[in-house]
């Protein structure tokens, strides 16, 4: 009996970790709306799993603040209210400012590359209007720069703003009509290449504000 216990922990511990990976995946990018309902039924059939992952992962999320539960016990992506977004555009130009400033010291040359070409698969997205795939690159442009501050602990809460914000930036995406790169991406670029921190500084603040508090106003 021991055994044949020992053998199905995995199992469960894989499909609540299979649901609430796909599912933070696909919030944090802007793949779900906000407002977008989500059932443990329709969860279970998406992810092949019985109900007790799909409800353990759907928790996972509302207590990350990804999903929001109401009373009777729907789960939904967020709305947020405008003192919301202006509170986590404010967590992200406290975070990410710093992470940037603690990252510029080893911004090698390959790093620099790297952002360089993200830009350019961004640009690809741009001129095919695919809300998803901009949001999930600009995201990887922050976080590369970021995983060379070598600050684990405040990268991870940084994509805890990030997961809260998913269903608002998909909206936001869609507000903007952007037809070209985001013009602080370049100036990172640039003051990495510098090594100006004061200019890394304002452009990342600008970069993650900016738009957040547009669509707050």
């Amino acid at each position: 009996m021991q055994a044949n216990l020992t053998k199905a922990e995995p199992t469960a511990a894989s499909a609540h970790d299979k649901v609430y990976r796909g599912l933070r995946s696909r919030i944090m990018h802007g793949e779900l709306p906000p407002g977008q309902a989500l059932t443990l039924r329709g969860v279970g059939r998406e992810f092949e799993v019985s109900m007790t992952p799909a409800r353990e992962a759907l928790q996972r999320l509302v207590a990350e603040g990804a999903l929001t539960m109401s009373n009777s016990g729907r789960a939904s992506t967020p709305e947020l209210s405008n003192e919301r977004i202006e509170e986590l555009a404010a967590l992200r130009a406290l975070i990410e400012v710093e992470l940037a400033s603690r990252a510029l010291p080893r911004a090698h040359i390959a790093l620099i590359d790297r952002l360089t070409a993200i830009n350019g698969t961004i640009a690809e997205a741009i001129a095919h209007k695919d809300a998803v795939a901009y949001i999930r690159l600009n995201l990887e442009f922050h976080r590369t720069l970021y995983l060379r501050a070598q600050a684990p602990a405040m990268l991870a809460m940084c994509e805890t703003v990030w997961l809260q914000l998913g269903p608002t930036m998909r909206a936001l995406y869609g507000r903007l009509h952007r037809t070209e790169l985001p013009q602080f991406h370049r100036a990172i670029v640039a003051a990495l290449r510098a090594g100006d921190e004061p200019s890394l500084r304002l452009a990342v603040r600008s970069d993650v504000t900016q738009g957040l508090r547009m669509l707050a106003s």
